[in-house]
Order: structure tokens, then C-alpha cells, then sequence
């Protein structure tokens, strides 16, 4: 057990969907696992393991943000030994074209955050997605006829800004969404050999009125989880 997550060691499976609300967890636990078992409660962060198409599958909430994200990846990796990561998210879109429960197949994550510069000092790191399960959540949403973009994205510090002229130079660069967390993610995954990718849905236009409501994020993310379940299933067998 850690400080945070007080799971058994082999109670976490190898492969992991990581919302940021515990509540999401448990809805995607109950609404696509077989005989999900609650592992982790503690800060009411909860966690579940189930099977998904015969896989050994967890997801678990993060909470918002790179601070809390990284504690709970940084013992996923570290103490519990999981090889394969997928942040399933909501985001703010930017991109031109992009509609609310669009979904974004993160092959990048920008970030304003002072975490990586703590890390690296002055060497601008890339924060990327892993190829593979990028690939694979391309082909898979394809076959399933899903509406996505592939591209990179921005993980903020802040929710609340109040200067967002950043957002214009970025977007001019091609970054398509902002969420707070994908970045850290990838560079956690990286540091421990993992592997790491972040698929977003659209839950409000930004400089737009049009948003979701938070049960409306909660529940109503149905292709984002599809297609993280089956490319986790697929980086599952290929790790057997």
C-alpha cells in the first residue's frame, strides 16, 4: 500500500483507464467491466478492477490537475507496476471544426505548468503519446466509426484564466484542446518505460457558451471509453 492508494500488490491490473473524477471511475467501472472490485477509497479516490473482452482491466480517478495526476501515475508505475496508461478526459476545445463530445486522440501535450522546467531546467521536454496505443486508438476508432481528431493538445496549470491570449498563439500552432492533466502523464509514463496516451472529449467550446453539464460529463462519454477499452485490450494481449 502507499500513502494514497491502498490497494494489494496484483490487485491493479497492468493496464489502466484514469479519469480525473473518482465518480466518472465508477461509472465507467460499472457501465463497462465485468465484476469491477473497488481497490481504492482512500480520499474518496476510487479505483476498480474488472475484466473487459476477457483483459484484466483497472481505472482509477486522478483527481484535476499535474500535481495530483502525477502522485497517483508516479505510484501506479513505481509500487504497482502498470505498463499501460490512459487518460479518459474531458477538454476545452480550440481547434476549428470541433463540436461538444468530439473526441481528440492526444499525440502531444504542451503545457505551461513549472513541473517539467523543475525537472529539466532549460530543455524545452516534448511530452508525447506512445505510438503504439496511438496507432491503435486510431484504428480502432475508425473501425468504429467514431468522430475524432488526432493531434496535440495543451495541459494548463490553470481552470481559471484571466489572460487568453496564449490560447490564440497556441492553436495557431495547431494545438486543438486544453485540459490540465495529459502531460505529466506522458512524461511520467516516459521516466518508467511505460506506455501513455490521452483520449479527450470535448465538453465545452472555449469563448463559446455551448458546454456540458457535469453529469452530462460524468456519463455521456460513451466513445472516448470504447475506444481506450479496446486499445488497452489490444496492448494487453501484446504484453502477454
Amino acid at each position: 500500500m502507499t500513502p494514497h492508494i491502498s490497494a494489494q500488490i496484483g490487485d491493479i491490473a497492468q493496464s489502466i483507464l484514469l479519469p480525473g473524477d473518482p465518480l466518472r471511475a465508477k461509472w465507467i467501472a460499472e457501465t463497462f467491466l465485468k465484476d469491477p472490485v473497488c481497490f481504492n477509497e482512500v480520499r474518496g479516490m476510487l479505483g476498480f478492477t474488472g475484466s473487459y473482452n476477457g483483459q484484466k482491466i483497472s481505472v482509477m480517478g486522478t483527481g484535476m490537475g499535474m500535481p495530483s495526476l502525477s502522485i497517483y501515475v508516479h505510484e501506479l508505475l513505481d509500487i504497482y507496476g502498470v505498463k499501460t496508461l490512459i487518460r479518459v478526459g474531458s477538454c476545452g476545445a480550440i481547434g476549428d471544426g470541433l463540436g461538444l463530445l468530439d473526441v481528440i486522440i492526444c499525440s502531444a501535450a504542451s503545457t505551461d505548468s513549472a513541473i517539467n522546467r523543475q525537472k529539466f531546467g532549460n530543455i524545452a521536454y516534448a511530452p508525447v503519446a506512445n505510438f503504439y496505443l496511438l496507432r491503435e486508438a486510431v484504428r480502432l476508432a475508425e473501425e468504429r466509426n467514431i468522430r475524432h481528431t488526432v493531434g496535440p493538445i495543451m495541459s494548463g496549470d490553470q481552470f481559471y484564466i484571466d489572460d487568453t491570449s496564449h490560447l490564440a498563439k497556441v492553436k495557431s500552432h495547431g494545438v486543438l484542446g486544453i485540459e490540465m492533466e495529459a502531460a505529466a502523464l506522458y512524461t511520467l509514463a516516459a521516466k518508467f518505460n511505460a506506455q501513455a496516451l490521452g483520449i479527450m472529449t470535448v465538453s465545452d467550446i472555449i469563448g463559446e457558451t455551448k458546454e456540458l453539464s457535469s453529469k452530462e460529463r460524468e456519463q455521456s462519454m460513451r466513445d472516448m471509453c470504447l475506444i481506450a477499452l479496446d486499445t488497452v485490450c489490444q496492448s494487453t494481449s501484446s504484453l502477454d
